[in-house]
């Protein structure tokens, strides 16, 4: 490879901890040993965080303009922070759509501001496949750790709804959609787990029969187009099992417990099924310590060095 990958930043929340991450991931020379960083946000949210860091500006900074900085307060996200957020990772998307950038990632987002500016928005994935114009149904969140990767079939809905949501055709969807993924970071032939729906994946029809005419089919059709998936599993104990490259999880607590417990601040959130190398970072945007001097980048800077090696690894 003749050059490292260029990764857009977007700083998420303006009035979160997200400008103040982007910006110390961007002073990093882990990460500048491995990718060219290019924060995509406004240039006084930015200067205000820098200032409080005692640091100049990075060089490489886009600059948006998407909020008024006199009337932005640290830990105080409103609607107006909830278009900025979006702006900015909507910059960033359509850099790495034009070849701009290598890869997106984007610090912290509050989906109350979204909410509260009009915006359709129930997390990044379906986000990423509405501006990309991918099928929505076609994206999926993988959470990826250094000892996890997990694939989520529902995400951001109740629990009454992502029952609704689950059926075969759409766990197939998301088995295919992680061998992708998993693909695209050098593992050529991934071995996949796949959990049930119910407690013990159904303990043979004790706990329900959904795992035996939903999830069972899935795995097996996933099977007879060459994908190497096995389950259904109890998600309580199927981690246990380290033998897998990637799990399948069919709600969001099956696969954010354990991967928040076992690497809260090394967990990156990829889009997988979407054109674009997209990842968010597995936390919030931490208003009770924005604007403090006192964030955490580690997440961040996981997320980066991921998408740096997918990039290098998409490009080998």
């Amino acid at each position: 490879m003749s050059s490292k990958p260029r990764v857009a930043i977007a700083i998420g929340d303006p009035a979160g901890i997200g400008p103040e991450i982007a910006l110390r991931a961007a002073y990093s020379r882990q990460v500048n040993k491995i990718c060219e960083p290019v924060i995509v946000g406004d240039v006084e949210v930015l200067a205000r965080y820098a200032h409080t860091l005692r640091k100049q500006l990075p060089p490489n900074v886009i600059d948006l303009g998407a909020i008024n900085v006199n009337f932005l307060t640290p830990g105080e996200s409103d609607a107006a922070c909830g278009r900025a957020i979006l702006e900015y990772a909507g910059k960033a998307v359509d850099m790495a759509e034009v070849g701009e950038a290598d890869a997106v990632v984007a610090c912290p987002q509050t989906q109350s501001s979204i909410k509260a500016a009009g915006i359709e928005f129930d997390g990044y994935p379906s986000w990423v496949a509405r501006r990309t114009g991918t099928d929505p149904e076609d994206v999926f969140m993988m959470l990826v750790s250094d000892r996890l990767r997990i694939a989520h079939t529902t995400l951001h809905v109740g629990v009454r709804e992502a029952l609704d949501q689950i059926d075969t055709h759409r766990i197939v969807r998301v088995i295919k959609a992680t061998r992708t993924a998993l693909n695209c970071i050098g593992i050529g032939t991934p071995k996949i787990a796949v959990s049930g729906i119910n407690p013990h994946a159904g303990e043979c029809g004790l706990f329900g029969t959904d795992d035996e005419k939903i999830v069972a089919p899935a795995i097996a059709e996933a099977q007879e187009i060459g994908v190497d998936a096995y389950g259904p599993f109890g998600a309580d104990t199927m981690y246990l099992d380290e033998s897998y490259d990637a799990y399948v999880v069919m709600f969001h607590d099956q696969g954010h417990i354990p991967a928040k417990l076992l690497g809260f601040n090394g967990t990156a959130a990829f889009a997988i099924g979407t054109p674009v190398l997209f990842s968010s970072v597995a936390h919030g945007s931490a208003l009770d310590i924005a604007g403090r001097g006192k964030a955490d980048p580690g997440a961040l800077i996981w997320a980066i060095k991921q998408v740096s090696g997918a990039a290098v690894s998409a490009e080998d």
